[in-house]
């Protein structure tokens, strides 16, 4: 499993952002080669060096990285455009991850964004049921 340097360069302000932010972009391939990118609800898990994702079993992107299991997550940047976090890996399902309901640092995340939604974890958890687990190889940013 490869391994990126959270300690210097932009590591830092990506371990930031990694650990506080709430959302990222998660961008895929589609078919025709294009990128498709979509806001979502991660936890980075420092023991593995790697991003976990729920996903919808029917979603879209999950098709896409069937074909093509190299993804990016952009982080949003500052009003300037500063700022500015991109990490680049591959992405595969996770069938050894924990449900939502049953994972304690994704509820402890996102318990109030999922009664947001009006769900309830377990709702949640049913509908969002597909892990995607992906292991950032590269940074890049400024």
């Amino acid at each position: 499993m490869a391994s990126i340097d959270l300690s210097s360069g932009n590591g830092p302000r990506v371990k930031e952002q990694l650990e506080q932010e709430m959302v990222v972009w998660m961008t895929t391939i589609s078919a025709s080669g294009t990128p498709q990118p979509n806001l979502v609800w991660f936890l980075w898990e420092a023991d593995s060096d790697s991003v976990l994702v729920y996903t919808q079993p029917n979603a879209v992107r999950l098709k896409n990285l069937e074909r093509n299991n190299r993804v990016s997550l952009n982080f949003n940047s500052d009003t300037t455009g500063s700022e500015m976090s991109v990490l680049t890996g591959t992405a595969a399902i996770d069938e050894s991850a924990p449900r939502a309901v049953d994972h304690p640092a994704y509820l402890a995340k996102y318990n109030d964004g999922i009664k947001g939604l009006g769900s309830t974890p377990e709702s949640f958890s049913t509908a969002y049921s597909v892990a995607v687990r992906i292991i950032p190889e590269k940074i890049r940013g400024f």
